[in-house]
């Protein structure tokens, strides 16, 4: 049997998020539909820490690569990380499992 062709989905974010408050939160709350490219400030579906909380994926590889600032993530089996500032992160997503992808601020000044 052939092998089917490899689906490719690219996404490129570009977020200026603000500077943390005194406990490294975002000054706002996310509300899960402010994806205007055009807003200085993206929260995303995060409550106080800017990001995407668990969720679902299965069938697809994906390749992040987090060019400044940082990128915890953690997912159902346990595992967890931290990587920014030029790393690369290759994720399988598998059915069944839950990750989440969030964005500390860890600056108060910027």
């Amino acid at each position: 049997a052939a092998t089917p062709d490899p689906f490719l989905f690219c996404v490129y974010h570009k977020d200026n998020y603000p500077a943390g408050d005194d406990k490294m939160q975002a000054p706002k709350v996310g509300n899960g539909a402010d994806f205007d490219p055009n807003a200085a400030y993206r929260m995303y579906h995060g409550s106080r820490i800017p990001g995407f909380p668990q969720h679902p994926h299965r069938g697809f590889e994906t390749l992040t690569c987090t060019m400044e600032g940082l990128v915890d993530h953690t997912d159902s089996l346990g595992n967890a990380g931290r990587y920014g500032q030029g790393d690369l992160q290759w994720m399988t997503a598998g059915q069944g499992i839950v990750h989440a992808e969030m964005f500390p601020l860890v600056h108060m000044d910027r």
